[in-house]
């Protein structure tokens, strides 16, 4: 898979896809519901945004019932997993993103648990 650098970084640029992105990347797989819990925005702006990350080649989804599910693209190639790990590593204690994974922990009804609430 091609990923260009300028892509990758363009989607890092919005605060919301670099979200997105990093709790992909520590996380592994999100259900949408997750997301836009954890991110506190509206499904179809976190869904925009993610189509756009799975345009630019970082992100494949995959549905489960009602629901979809969005993981870091298998094929992405190992610099841009190792800029994203990075990132994560880098922001890791820092407002917002600590807060992110906080959320995300705390939330009920998760996928995994029975269903988006």
């Amino acid at each position: 898979m091609t990923v260009e650098a300028d892509s990758l970084f363009s989607a890092l640029a919005h605060p919301l896809r670099l979200r997105a992105l990093l709790l992909l990347q520590q996380e592994g797989e999100l259900c949408v519901c997750e997301l836009t819990h954890v991110l506190a925005v509206s499904q179809p702006m976190i869904s925009r945004h993610l189509a756009q990350l799975r345009q630019a080649g970082l992100v494949s989804d995959r549905r489960q019932g009602l629901w979809v599910y969005y993981r870091l693209h298998a094929a992405l190639p190992d610099w841009a997993q190792q800029v994203l790990a990075m990132t994560a590593e880098g922001v890791a204690g820092e407002s917002p993103y600590a807060d992110d994974r906080a959320a995300l922990v705390a939330m009920p009804n998760r996928p995994e648990a029975s269903c988006c609430a």
